[in-house]
């Protein structure tokens, strides 16, 4: 398992009626899901290292990993 510090975004879809993920530093059309919060975890993880992975092997350069926390209001 690769260890990275990426963003994943899990969110209950009323439309898909599943959870979806979102990947924020890998854009806006990057996502994957599950029926169940474990399940879009362990489909989050399988596909941020896949992700990772694939950009290694091409030579690219990775997505500068972005802090939200700053961005957070806390209530």
């Amino acid at each position: 398992m690769i260890k990275s510090h990426y963003t994943i975004i899990i969110q209950w879809s009323e439309l898909d009626q599943c959870f979806v993920v979102s990947f924020p530093e890998w854009g806006e059309l990057c996502h994957t899901h599950g029926d169940t919060y474990e399940e879009a975890v362990k489909n989050a993880q399988e596909v941020l290292e896949m992700l990772i992975e694939s950009t290694i092997n091409q030579g690219k350069i990775l997505p500068e990993v972005k802090d939200f926390s700053k961005s957070l209001a806390l209530v």
